[in-house]
């Protein structure tokens, strides 16, 4: 099989990782008998900056015939987040019905948790995320800009079809782990939206008699999820909650460098997106140091997603493999000193 996958790097540290990456999935993939094309886009805040957009009206065709997206970061410090956001990732997900954000969390090998007593494997759970609609949808507004009487609305929008789409992946992920789903809401203070997100997680689990689920607040989660990571395995969270969330996991698991992110079209009807969770870290852009295992894992997410499993594998365990081996060369965020390329370089004599 070839694939033929659209890459943008986007912003920031984005670039560094995508370059380092990208030749290593490709070579990865040749060597299990897979083909991959890809093609690059330099859409980003740097086009806004120039052109007033980050990517073109006509993007969403331009990308539409793909078989996947690679997306390194979105994010510029003269660019205010709302428009970096609403810029590119939203448009993407959005348009391409990607309802699922799907985020592993797992503490490998050789990994340091800043929590104590935890080792390699102690912490494993994945975080399904509403990934369309909720607190991330841009409906509302602002009135009387400037004056005593200035007014803002931001309303949240919950759909049975985005939400069933998120929640069926996540109750058959649970049947396939431990049998454990735990849901994630705000419904004490939220009385509409949330009690619709817990009505339709109750209806669905009726269809997965074997899956055991859970009820926590967000906060009381957030808290959770510190004191007993161990006790998680499949998690379904709103949006908004979902984003908190998962940046929590990647502190706990060592670094937010190594957390992948999958942006999922459930029916296969346009393609879907895969991306680190470290966002542009423009403190660190141009130095060379950034953390690439985040994009290797999302590669690999991307393969297990087109059913390339042992491309998927082997990327999975050799990010493993490695980050187990005190030889091996590591970025500084989880406690060594080699750059970004000399990771790569490590991977690339390890599986190729």
């Amino acid at each position: 099989m070839s694939y033929d996958i659209a890459v943008i790097p986007g912003d920031g540290i984005g670039n560094e990782v995508v370059e380092a990456v990208e030749p290593l999935l490709i070579d990865v993939a040749d060597a299990h008998g897979v083909g991959v094309e890809t093609t690059w886009f330099d859409w980003g805040s740097q086009r806004y900056l120039d052109e007033g957009a980050l990517m073109p009206d006509d993007g969403l065709d331009q990308l539409e015939d793909f078989d996947a997206i690679l997306l390194g970061a979105v994010g510029h410090p003269e660019v205010p987040d709302h428009v970096t956001l609403r810029g590119l990732r939203l448009p993407i997900t959005k348009g391409f019905n990607q309802h699922v954000c799907k985020r592993p969390t797992y503490l490998f090998d050789g990994v340091q948790s800043p929590l104590r007593d935890y080792e390699g494997g102690d912490i494993d759970f994945v975080v399904y995320r509403q990934n369309t609609e909720g607190e991330y949808a841009d409906v509302g507004g602002r009135e009387h800009e400037g004056f005593a009487n200035e007014v803002a609305v931001q309303a949240s929008v919950f759909t049975r079809e985005g939400t069933e789409s998120l929640l069926r992946p996540a109750f058959e992920a649970a049947s396939e782990r431990s049998g454990k789903l735990t849901n994630v809401t705000k419904s004490n203070a939220q009385a509409h939206s949330m009690v619709f997100w817990d009505d339709m997680v109750a209806e669905v689990s009726e269809d997965y008699p074997d899956v055991e689920v859970e009820r926590l607040l967000v906060d009381a989660a957030s808290m959770d999820m510190v004191r007993r990571p161990d006790e998680f395995d499949v998690v379904v969270a709103s949006n908004l909650f979902g984003d908190i969330l998962t940046d929590i996991g990647g502190g706990i698991s060592g670094s937010l460098g190594l957390a992948p992110s999958t942006n999922i079209n459930p029916d296969g009807t346009y393609p879907s997106m895969f991306e680190p969770v470290h966002g542009s870290a423009f403190d660190i852009m141009g130095e060379g140091i950034a953390n690439p295992l985040g994009m290797v894992l999302s590669g690999s997410l991307m393969f297990e997603h087109l059913e390339e499993d042992a491309v998927a594998e082997a990327l999975w365990d050799g990010v493993a493999a490695q980050l187990a081996d005190d030889d091996a060369p590591h970025t500084a965020d989880i406690g060594g000193s080699a750059p970004t390329t000399d990771v790569t370089d490590d991977l690339h004599d390890r599986l190729v």
